[in-house]
């Protein structure tokens, strides 16, 4: 069997999504690339129920499917458990978004016929249609990971370009909020980030912008995250009272993500809600440090990318291997000041 998918003619399409938000933003542009391919067939978007805002208002899916692996779904009982649902619904394509030996397994216990992705993780022998990565590719952003992929499963891939789509009941929210609460220029802060804290740009940094952007620029912020950021949220609060909204944990994904794309500019860690910005437009600030600008950076145009490029980053370490966190620890609230400013007053 070939590895070209591009001449089947599927009634019923599986899309295994990336586990986490940012890498399910950069994943968007290949789920164009698949509607686009395929404009008759049903569509269905499995993903963990804490990416699957992201899909929820899509145009290029018809269905977002849950795997809830911290439930329902758990174990090996669990995975087979979901098999079983897969299988009555009785999809004639699975796209595998998602790297796992897992993602493959389900898909065959799901008796899916076409099992398409990358050929990693020892799961080539359980795909019918599986492509390698190219050596380019390894070197290119990761929008282009997933869209090469399809590109060398035979299809025709769209644009280069996020996309995020989200439902009426977030936006109308969203825009509720700020026109309660936001005076002048809306600024999001994004102190927290995934895996460890060398990607973190210090709390008290934050605050340090905070208080400059607020007495500077009279701007209201907005301080996202989730429950683990809160003390981070309670440290830039007390640096600009009153004119911080501590959104940590308070909101759901959707409501969030609609908030970000109403911000002036939005200053963040390298981590999920820094593509969602990206995704949105939103004139955005990305801090980084031990991990890689170029491969997962944001895909957008109005950016500003503080890095100071020292010799040991990026170490893609969560901890710091110097124990001195120097590649956060040199940039200071002046430069990220600037950055922010900068965004503010350019005109497109």
């Amino acid at each position: 069997m070939t590895k070209t998918i591009s001449d089947l003619s599927p009634k019923k399409i599986l899309i295994r999504s990336t586990n986490w938000i940012g890498d399910a933003i950069m994943t968007t542009p290949a789920v164009r690339t698949i509607r686009e391919n395929f404009p008759a067939a049903e569509i269905t978007i499995l993903a963990y129920p804490w990416v699957a805002d992201i899909f929820k208002g899509c145009p290029h899916v018809d269905r977002v499917m849950l795997y809830e692996k911290k439930g329902r779904h758990k174990g090996l009982a669990g995975m087979w458990r979901l098999g079983r649902e897969l299988a009555a619904q009785r999809f004639d394509m699975a796209i595998l978004l998602q790297n796992a030996f897992s993602a493959a397994l389900l898909a065959l216990l799901a008796g899916i016929p076409v099992r398409a992705g990358y050929r990693r993780d020892g799961r080539g022998l359980l795909l019918t249609h599986g492509v390698s990565i190219r050596k380019s590719t390894r070197e290119r952003h990761q929008v282009y990971y997933y869209q090469e992929m399809l590109k060398d499963l035979g299809l025709m891939c769209g644009p280069q370009e996020l996309f995020l789509a989200l439902p009426d009941a977030a936006n109308n929210w969203a825009r509720d909020f700020l026109a309660a609460k936001a005076k002048r220029v809306v600024v999001g802060l994004n102190p927290g980030a995934a895996y460890g804290p060398a990607k973190r740009w210090p709390a008290e940094r934050y605050a340090g912008l905070a208080k400059r952007l607020a007495e500077e620029l009279g701007a209201t912020l907005l301080v996202f995250g989730t429950e683990a950021d809160g003390e981070a949220a309670a440290e830039i609060s007390a640096a600009a009272p009153g004119q911080v909204h501590d959104l940590t944990g308070k909101t759901s994904l959707a409501q969030a993500m609609a908030l970000i794309g109403l911000c002036d500019a939005f200053v963040t860690n390298d981590s999920g809600l820094m593509h969602v910005a990206a995704a949105q437009k939103t004139p955005l600030v990305a801090i980084f440090g031990s991990t890689d600008a170029v491969a997962t950076g944001p895909f957008a145009p109005k950016v500003e990318v503080v890095n100071k490029h020292l010799p040991c980053s990026p170490c893609m370490k969560t901890h710091c291997p110097q124990n001195d966190f120097a590649c956060m620890l040199e940039i200071g609230v002046d430069e990220v000041y600037a950055a922010t400013y900068k965004l503010l007053v350019s005109e497109d």
